[in-house]
């Protein structure tokens, strides 16, 4: 059951899209519209016929139809405009589901022809050096793959002890160092085209094989290494980049592969990059907007997903920081952040003093067992009536064992409330407080049954968990104590 999420999942939302409007999305913006030339770019494609064509442009990690128009029977497309094109890359769609890549920046003039039996090899461009270079690219790149890929595969087939691995590994890294030596001097001759910022910021950090002393492979050196230069080909004063796949493929890889998925290391990540594009507004919107709507809790399993939810908030959708948004949207989240906060894994259990089913005032402090089970739940919700049971198993196992439960029935009546204790047959303290004045602010939930743990300190060692996994955490955390 959702518990008081949707409103502020609507409004990261809305911010979210906020960060990619202000000019419209199929043309260039007026503070740059000046600079640009009315898109002339003819395409031919021979051995295609008539039919619809499409122009699709990109925002980080969106796609929207830019222009569309028709391709006549001889195979020619023809993309005219009297509003210039945002820079930045697109496609061109085919009925027959082929695609072309394009390059635009100021010069929106220029000329494209191939053939439908090989689109990239056939290319031949003129009047766009971007385009130009792409293509010659595009088809160096073939071949490399065609070269590397056989000794890629059987890498990966065998151990690192068998004799052809290191002769394998050299010819690897040979045809690696070629094609950058390659690349190298593409972008050396054109420093200044779109294409070399393009294609330099799609590039990996190239990282050799670190070994320790004994001769063994340092892989969480070489990590390290990788992580640590992964932004630096990346111009973050080029806007241009933003409307390129490239931007948002380096933010999920870096976010989600190369940063371990826990709150402490995703938070030390989002601060070191959001960081890095502070003086670069467009880019903190886009990394601010990503980072906290892919972390947000319902969409992820992550322990302790409120914490990065509350870091991303309070530091970054401020009154002084979040220009896209007014003041009235970055209350309500400040608002929410701060609801959260208060039960974080590793802060101190908040005391909860309510009412029980006889009306005796009950709190969680006056447990005394070593560990407690914070149980929040609602009496309609399915989930929570398939895992109260669970719970109750669980108990009846533990309670010996230095665990008790402390129930906290929410969104629901009194009437309500007594029938589902009674029927479940819950043998823990239970309380309800008809105003939530009482939990206000205490234990967040988005959604129940929730789940906290608490140590013997009374600190909070887990959350957002399911029955099954209680067991595990107390294990864990003893063991932890005991050495």
């Amino acid at each position: 059951m959702k518990y008081l999420f949707s409103f502020v999942l609507l409004i990261l939302m809305v911010l979210a899209c906020g960060s990619r409007t202000g000019e419209p999305k199929n043309t260039a913006s007026p503070k740059t519209s000046a600079h640009l030339e009315n898109p002339n770019i003819s395409i031919q494609v021979d051995g295609f016929g008539a039919g619809p064509v499409y122009l699709i442009g990109f925002f980080a990690d969106s796609q929207y139809r830019v222009d569309s128009t028709g391709m006549d029977a001889n195979g020619k497309v023809v993309f005219q405009n009297d509003t210039p094109y945002k820079p930045g890359f697109y496609m061109a769609y085919f009925d027959n589901d082929s695609t072309l890549q394009l390059l635009v920046d100021k010069d929106q003039t220029f000329s494209m022809k191939t053939q439908a039996n090989d689109l990239v090899k056939a290319m031949v461009v003129e009047g766009s050096l971007d385009n130009e270079l792409l293509y010659e690219t595009l088809k160096y790149e073939m071949g490399h793959q065609r070269k590397i890929q056989p000794i890629t595969s059987r890498l990966k087939a065998i151990e690192e002890t068998d004799l052809n691995y290191a002769y394998l590994k050299t010819q690897q890294e040979k045809i690696q160092q070629e094609r950058q030596t390659y690349l190298d001097d593409i972008f050396s001759r054109n420093p200044n085209t779109f294409f070399t910022k393009f294609k330099r910021a799609g590039q990996n950090p190239i990282v050799t094989d670190i070994r320790r002393l004994d001769g063994t492979l340092d892989n969480a050196t070489k990590v390290h290494r990788f992580r640590t230069q992964f932004w630096d080909n990346v111009d973050f004063s080029d806007e241009r980049l933003l409307y390129t796949p490239v931007i948002a493929n380096k933010l999920k890889r870096y976010m989600t592969r190369l940063t371990p998925q826990h709150a402490d290391s995703i938070n030390k990540t989002a601060n070191h990059l959001v960081g890095k594009v502070l003086k670069y507004p467009e880019y903190f919107k886009f990394f601010a907007n990503w980072i906290t709507l892919n972390y947000e809790p319902s969409k992820t399993t992550l322990m302790d997903s409120e914490a990065v939810y509350v870091n991303m908030i309070q530091n970054y959708f401020t009154h002084d920081r979040a220009f896209w948004s007014d003041s009235t949207l970055i209350d309500a989240l400040q608002r929410r952040a701060g609801e959260m906060a208060a039960s974080l894994v590793g802060k101190k259990g908040p005391n909860v003093v309510s009412t029980d089913v006889n009306g005796k005032t009950r709190s969680i402090l006056e447990l005394k067992a070593p560990y407690i089970i914070v149980f929040m739940y609602n009496p309609t919700c399915d989930h929570c009536i398939e895992e109260t049971p669970k719970l109750i198993t669980f108990y009846e196992e533990w309670k010996g064992r230095g665990v008790d439960v402390f129930g906290i029935a929410i969104d629901t009546d009194d009437a309500e409330w007594r029938d589902y204790v009674a029927k479940s047959g819950m043998p823990w303290i239970n309380v309800f407080d008809p105003t939530n004045r009482s939990i206000y602010g205490k234990y967040y939930v988005d959604i129940t049954p929730e789940i906290y743990v608490l140590d013997p300190d009374r600190t909070i060692i887990a959350k957002n968990l399911q029955v099954h996994q209680i067991a595990e955490v107390i294990n864990k955390d003893r063991t932890k104590r005991e050495e």
